[in-house]
């Protein structure tokens, strides 16, 4: 099969992804194979093919936001049937046994693997994952517009729950990439005033195309004191600005699974008062079946760019260099 493997990493002008032929995987024990449908392109990605990421494994295969049919099933693998439509996402396995999986974190757990880090991912033309952590894709969009949906949508949606943003509250979103105007358009149809703090005009346009209240760049701050906000951008610069804009008892979750040094925080100005700063980590499965039922019910469609799969490693060059608008989507 045709597919992209992280060579070396290093800064995404020198070519850390490369073309190869691999022999088509094999499901296991408890595994199913899809053949890709689409694969979205998330930061995630580019980090791990600049090093960003440690690599955990060479030569790995990118990709985790992947939409593909069931096309063979491994020994004890029953829960889909050839055929199925099915989406795999960032988290890939957990152990079940430790304190964070028996409380509902799974996210934490210290032995979690990943898709496209751990294993192979979807930057190919097949795939292969434990059926226990793939999902039921809903109906009513298509491949592409699904893809975003399994990593920048479902770790965004965790992202917007640790903000704790109040009913009808005032919501901060910095950077304005794949998983942010996913979330912009929740918040919006839960009836919060979202606004969106990024140096791109055309994710500005974009966020008030999707209902936001204003878009303008970081340094300029929102037109009022903030409920919550959410950092996608991976710049800790941006850590004390959004903190700045925070009104008293609000929150900053930083979203990013890679961020920059944050500067000195001033306990008066950016801390006091009850302001909270959180980070996120990966997502839980029940994260992910609680945003997809979500996003079907608030009708959330991403703005999608379709791209073939020949062409992984100009699409996240198009990424390091802010070309790429809502989502970028890889097809076979």
């Amino acid at each position: 099969m045709r597919a992209w493997v992280v060579e070396r990493p290093g800064p995404i002008e020198s070519g850390p992804l490369r073309p190869v032929e691999l022999p088509e995987p094999e499901p296991g024990r408890g595994e199913v194979r899809v053949r890709v449908l689409t694969c979205g392109v998330c930061r995630t990605d580019l980090h791990m093919a600049e090093g960003d990421l440690p690599p955990r494994r060479p030569r790995t295969v990118p990709g985790h936001e992947i939409v593909g049919v069931v096309d063979a099933r491994g020994p004890e693998a029953e829960r889909f049937a050839i055929g199925d439509r099915i989406g795999i996402a960032w988290l890939r396995r957990t152990c079940g046994r430790c304190r964070w999986c028996r409380t509902g974190r799974e996210n934490l757990c210290p032995f979690a693997a990943f898709t496209g880090w751990d294993a192979d991912g979807g930057f190919a033309e097949y795939a292969v994952v434990p059926e226990a952590f793939a999902y039921r894709l809903p109906g009513g969009l298509g491949d592409a517009e699904t893809a975003p949906l399994l990593c920048a949508g479902i770790v965004g949606y965790r992202a917007l729950k640790r903000a704790e943003l109040p009913p009808g509250g005032r919501l901060g979103i910095y950077g304005f990439g794949a998983s942010a105007h996913i979330v912009a358009q929740v918040a919006v149809a839960q009836g919060a005033a979202v606004h969106v703090l990024t140096r791109s005009a055309a994710a500005r346009e974009l966020a008030l195309e999707l209902g936001a209240a204003s878009a303008g760049p970081p340094d300029a701050g929102p037109p009022e004191l903030l409920d919550s906000a959410v950092l996608f951008a991976p710049s800790g610069d941006l850590v004390p600005v959004a903190m700045r804009a925070l009104d008293q008892g609000g929150t900053l979750a930083v979203a990013g699974i890679h961020l920059s040094d944050v500067p000195r925080l001033g306990y008066a100005e950016e801390l006091f008062r009850e302001k909270q700063l959180r980070s996120v980590t990966a997502n839980t499965r029940a994260d992910g079946e609680e945003f997809l039922r979500l996003a079907t019910a608030l009708h959330v469609r991403p703005t999608v760019s379709v791209r073939p799969l020949d062409e992984a490693d100009r699409v996240l060059a198009d990424l390091a260099a802010g070309r790429v608008t809502g989502a970028a989507v890889l097809a076979p």
